[in-house]
């Protein structure tokens, strides 16, 4: 590779394919916006056309139907959230990486309508997104559960705590956490409570071996 393709190369695509990548990206943005205010089926993909400022045709040209679009949004949310914090191997990293995600989350809000919207509407085993949520939920709560195992053979969790029931009930109060917050936004700090109930299915406190708790963002 000469120096010049490798500076290329660094610097990105170019031309048409990049313009094509920045609309993509634009149509990805508009639509977590339609889809968590309106929820799926009513979000319309000519409201995320327009905010875009494209014909619907010209949306459809990216992706080739609503269905294929929600997945994208979900999908690239979640590859962010794993590229922006280090989740590290299962125990007090991921545990922590978890709280500095709820807190940047609570700077989006539209990701938390999104979520909180649409997870709700894919329950229905016909929803576009049903299989996305329903494997997200089991990696989510494995991974979590295979956290708290670790941090039990460090000595570090009260034996009365089943990490698998712990995983459960950390994903159903961050679940419940982030609709409260929508109502009441600015009382209180997602984060912080997640915190507390981690904190009390240990013997000492998260961070007490030294590590730096996540600050507000």
């Amino acid at each position: 590779m000469t120096i010049e393709q490798h500076a290329s190369r660094r610097r990105g695509p170019r031309g048409p394919y990049a313009k094509s990548r920045a609309t993509q990206g634009s149509i990805l943005d508009a639509a977590l916006e339609v889809f968590g205010q309106a929820g799926f089926r009513s979000g319309s993909l000519r409201a995320v056309a327009e905010r875009v400022g494209i014909s619907e045709a010209g949306l459809l040209h990216h992706f080739k139907n609503k269905a294929t679009l929600l997945r994208s949004v979900l999908e690239h949310r979640d590859a962010e959230s794993l590229r922006m914090f280090d989740f590290g191997r299962p125990g007090g990293d991921v545990l922590r990486a978890m709280l500095e995600l709820a807190d940047y989350n609570e700077t989006n809000p539209g990701i938390v309508e999104l979520f909180g919207v649409v997870s709700a509407e894919a329950t229905d085993p016909e929803h576009p997104a049903h299989e996305f949520f329903r494997d997200r939920y089991i990696n989510t709560r494995q991974t979590i559960a295979e956290s708290f195992a670790q941090l039990r053979s460090e000595g570090r969790l009260r034996p009365e705590v089943d990490p698998e029931d712990a995983a459960r009930d950390l994903i159903a109060m961050w679940d419940g956490l982030q609709i409260q917050w929508l109502y009441h936004r600015g009382s209180f700090r997602i984060a912080d409570e997640l915190r507390r109930f981690i904190d009390a299915q240990l013997v000492a406190p998260l961070d007490s071996d030294g590590a730096q708790s996540s600050e507000p963002r």
